[in-house]
């Protein structure tokens, strides 16, 4: 394939990237279009200026553009309530593009009342921001053709839901000629099949049946219904999600394109840090590059690091409209202020600091809500505690564990909150766990032996595995609450939703109705079941299914297509769902 057959296939391809994008959110398509230009523009300037300041004030403008139009779209509400409850005033949010609209067209054709977010906004802009960061620092040379440009920018594959291509990986695939051996082909193939099967069967049956009822009215739930339909959202998110991103790899594939890996099995993870190393990882790839490294990583603590928690603070207590919340932010910025002062320039307390804030804003990249931030500082806690829980005796997570048990006991007994009763248990059910290993170390030791054997290597990485899938479906409460939701009833309506489920789950349960409703729903638990199974299998055996379905011949291959196609559509619901992270 020449260069002008390249150009010319880039070409149509960008087209119909446009085309689809114009189809699914209309005129914002010109969002896109604008996008493209600026960017395109900025790496242009910023690649043939030999001038340091000039291209540093090129890079700036670019990164300023791209984040005031991330900033109007999807963080207008978000702004407004944080002055409306610091002025005490009732400002509005207008929607100054559908303002021009009607100028244009000499009508009200367009609500001006209500700011509707672009689909995939967010991740076609921190593609582009990755784009001219790498042409600054010179690991990427700019892209001459606004066509071939274009085409990075609106590869519609991964333009709605990522994964996020960063322009070092996927540039320089723009000039290679197209090329799909066979066995490629039945690859492309698998993925896009088994992207189908995790959204259709394991993350729209299990919404539509199950998961959605509960979120909507928790109330009307038991306490067993709203733990299990927290447990199936965790299922729930990772099939749509990853689901979308098996379907646009295979497209890619079939287009002679290569998209990043994007998950990893994730819920594989035996801690809150493998999880982020094997969930979006192309996410948190571009936060750990054009963040946390720049905020100081493990190096140092800069101005910014102190600035954005303390911002980041205030903005949670203020959008919460919470006393509690505020003392809980309060004795975090002590624990903070004492880590800092303590360390004397310590590298972990550094990297502690610049890790949180990382998480803190990963949480806002998702939206304008205080739940997010919430959803995101627990991770980022949960990160911090095994790090240092890791670097700890046995003997010492006896001691803790222990003591916190005792405390959370005693508070339950003064104040009987659901959540306290919440914790309470799963901090029981964690010393359980370590209590039997604390015995089993000291028979060893008794004996004169030292060190377990695979049988017990494998159940204590089993438990730890077990233990923060629990941990992060606690976190998704506050995701899926703060989700689906207009922006200017999130904040109430999400606190709201986590609060009455937090007080179902925590409340007293009626054990005798739990085989009647598991039955009930036998459907939804055999699926649930089914794909944690499937889930959890070795990745040896995943790869090898894999290749054997790459392999076979080509009528196998077509029979295997109509076979999935049947069974799915014996699942497909009138109520169809849209990919979870269109709205981001």
């Amino acid at each position: 394939m020449t260069g002008k057959k390249v150009l010319l296939r880039n070409t149509f391809l960008m087209f119909c990237g446009l085309f689809f994008y114009c189809k699914t959110s209309g005129f914002f398509v010109f969002v896109l279009i604008f996008a493209i230009l600026l960017n395109y523009l900025c790496a242009r300037l910023v690649g043939a200026s030999d001038n340091t300041t000039r291209r540093k004030a090129y890079l700036v403008a670019g990164l300023t553009v791209n984040l005031l139009l991330l900033f109007y779209f999807k963080y207008s509400y978000f702004v407004v309530d944080v002055i409306n409850n610091i002025l005490g005033t009732s400002m509005k949010v207008v929607d100054i593009f559908a303002e021009v609209g009607n100028i244009i067209a000499g009508r009200a054709a367009f609500d001006t009342g209500k700011i509707v977010l672009p689909v995939g906004i967010s991740f076609f802009t921190f593609q582009n921001i990755s784009y001219i960061v790498e042409v600054y620092r010179g690991n990427v040379a700019p892209v001459r053709s606004i066509l071939n440009y274009g085409f990075f920018v609106s590869f519609f594959p991964s333009l709605m839901s990522g994964p996020i291509i960063r322009a070092r990986e996927f540039i320089p695939q723009l000039y290679r000629p197209y090329f799909l051996p066979r066995r490629q082909f039945g690859i492309a193939v698998f993925w896009i099949l088994n992207g189908l099967v995790k959204k259709i069967i394991l993350s729209d049956y299990l919404a539509v049946n199950f998961i959605d009822r509960v979120f909507e009215n928790p109330t009307m739930f038991s306490g067993f219904e709203n733990l299990m339909g927290l447990f199936g959202y965790s299922l729930q998110i990772y099939a749509d999600f990853s689901g979308y991103t098996d379907i646009a790899t295979g497209v890619a594939m079939l287009m002679g394109f290569y998209l990043p890996i994007n998950f990893n099995s994730p819920y594989k993870a035996t801690n809150a840090g493998e999880f982020w190393k094997r969930w979006h990882i192309s996410l948190s790839k571009w936060l750990q590059t054009y963040l946390y490294i720049p905020l100081g990583g493990n190096r140092k603590i800069t101005a910014t690091s102190y600035i954005i928690i303390i911002a980041m603070g205030l903005v949670a207590v203020l959008l919460s409209g919470s006393i509690y919340v505020g003392i809980a932010m309060g004795l975090v910025a002590l624990a903070v202020w004492i880590s800092i002062r303590l360390s004397k320039g310590n590298h972990k307390t550094t990297t502690n600091l610049n890790m949180m804030n990382t998480m803190l804003l990963g949480g806002m990249w998702h939206g304008a809500s205080w739940n997010f931030i919430i959803w995101g500082g627990l991770n980022g806690l949960g990160i911090l505690v095994y790090k240092y829980w890791k670097n700890r005796s046995i003997y010492a997570r006896m001691a803790i564990l222990s003591a916190a048990l005792a405390a959370a006991g005693v508070s339950l007994w003064l104040w009987q909150y659901p959540i306290l009763r919440i914790a309470f248990v799963w901090i029981a059910i964690v010393w359980a766990g370590n209590l039997v290993k604390f015995v089993y170390n000291m028979i060893l030791s008794a004996r004169g032996v030292g060190g377990g054997n695979k049988a017990t290597a494998w159940l204590s990485g089993a438990w730890a595995v077990l233990q923060t899938f629990a941990f992060i479906t606690f976190t998704r409460l506050f995701f899926r609450s703060g989700s689906n939701l207009d922006p200017q009833e999130a904040n109430t309506h999400a606190w709201n939703t986590a609060t009455n489920m937090v007080g179902q789950i925590g409340g007293k349960w009626h054990f005798d109705v739990i085989p009647d409703m598991i039955w009930g729903y036998r459907s939804v638990f055999v699926i649930f079941i089914l794909g944690m199974i499937v889930h959890w299998l070795p990745e040896r055996f995943k790869r090898r299914y894999r290749l054997w379905f790459s392999a076979m011949p080509l009528w196998a291959v077509v029979v295997a297509v109509v076979l999935t196609v049947f069974v799915l559509y014996q699942f497909v619901s009138a109520d169809l769902q849209r990919f979870i992270y269109f709205q981001f």
